[in-house]
């Protein structure tokens, strides 16, 4: 009996030794070239989003910051004060204000908006404490306990103040005055580009006391005009609106 003849396989479809190299060389060219392409585009891809991140970041603060000193109250520290209960400097400004936020209690908190050191860094940082009375004769910054703090702008961003009272009278500091500043300019600038700034004027809602804000006064509004306290009338300094 004949066996079937063996198959010829020589001309079998598949790829050869050499054929593999080839693509496999082909292929570790192609994903060299791939990583170089995403080497050169990938920090500035980067640099984008963190640009992006910072901005948001910036107008969430200056809001932030913005409806803060829009909604000041005019209180004062107790009943022998004759200036409410408001420190304003060229980097950080405390005032008081009604509580908000779904776990503040009701009533009244004194909030700070200013920088902190945190290592090499400064962090503007928002802190509030609960307003009450101080005592008769004592200085009410010396009751007041500041916590809760939330950081607000972070390097490169640095923050500024400037006060002005009805009459547009700016100046950088605003202290022991018997009104409350007409108009606050919040200006930001970014300290790694060295000069690039931006600006921001909020008009603070209440000024003066109402009458018979503190028992006992018949006037606690004062009938005199505002003092002055500085400076020339003018523009807001500095920053581009």
């Amino acid at each position: 009996m004949m066996r079937p003849r063996a198959l010829d396989r020589s001309g079998e479809a598949g790829f050869s030794l050499i054929e593999t190299l080839i693509a496999l060389g082909l292929m570790g060219f192609v994903l060299s070239s791939l990583a170089t392409i995403t080497a050169q585009w990938l920090p500035a891809w980067n640099r984008g989003v963190d640009r992006i991140q910072r901005t948001e970041m910036l107008g969430l603060a200056l809001r932030r910051i913005s409806e803060d000193l829009a909604a000041a109250e005019f209180v004062y520290a107790n009943r022998e004060q004759r200036q409410p209960l408001f420190e304003g400097s060229e980097l950080a400004v405390t005032f008081v204000r009604t509580a908000i936020g779904p776990n503040a209690p009701r009533g009244l908190e004194v909030v700070r908006i200013g920088e902190t050191a945190n290592g090499r860094d400064l962090l503007l940082l928002r802190s509030r404490a609960r307003f009450a009375p101080s005592p008769v004769g004592a200085s009410p910054w010396d009751y007041l306990h500041l916590a809760d703090p939330v950081v607000l702008l972070g390097p490169p961003f640095r923050l500024s103040f400037a006060y002005a009272d009805r009459d547009l009278v700016w100046q950088p500091i605003w202290h022991d005055v018997e009104r409350l500043p007409a108009m606050v300019q919040v200006t930001v600038r970014d300290a790694a580009r060295g000069g690039g700034s931006m600006s921001s004027v909020v008009a603070i809602h209440v000024d003066a006391p109402a009458k018979g804000c503190i028992e006992g006064e018949k006037d606690c509004a004062a009938a005199e005009p505002a003092p002055t306290v500085g400076g020339k009338p003018g523009a807001p300094p500095g920053g581009d609106d």
